[in-house]
């Protein structure tokens, strides 16, 4: 049984794709969300992984907006913790690849605490 603690309301943003043009969306979304004084948090599971190394963020830009990794850096720097799915860094053979030490390589387990906890969720 979960017991139910007094805890800050936040909004999470999932990304689960490795699209380059879906990876600002949670990003911004949770920039914007701190801007409002809302909590945010964001958490990557999946093929979402693929677009965390480093080399492959620094590729990914569209329009005016900064690299994927320059948005990552500026989302962790507002205080928004982004979370990473150790079950989904082992389904990608991924034992041994060190991501940015700003990321939080966390347990499956701890996405059902989030979404349970989530005042709402949104996944891309």
């Amino acid at each position: 049984m979960k017991i139910m603690t007094e805890k800050k309301e936040y909004l999470l943003y999932v990304q689960t794709s490795d699209n380059p043009e879906r990876q600002y969306s949670p990003l911004i979304l949770a920039q914007s969300a701190k801007a409002m004084d809302i909590d945010a948090k964001v958490y990557y599971l999946g093929q979402g992984l693929r677009v965390l190394l480093p080399e492959t963020a620094q590729k990914i830009q569209f329009g005016t907006f900064p690299n994927l990794f320059d948005t990552l850096v500026k989302t962790n720097k507002m205080g928004i913790p982004i979370y990473v799915c150790e079950a989904s860094k082992q389904m990608l053979g991924w034992e041994s690849i060190e991501l940015p030490s700003f990321l939080q390589i966390v347990g499956a387990a701890t996405l059902n605490d989030l979404v349970y906890d989530a005042k709402g969720t949104m996944w891309f």
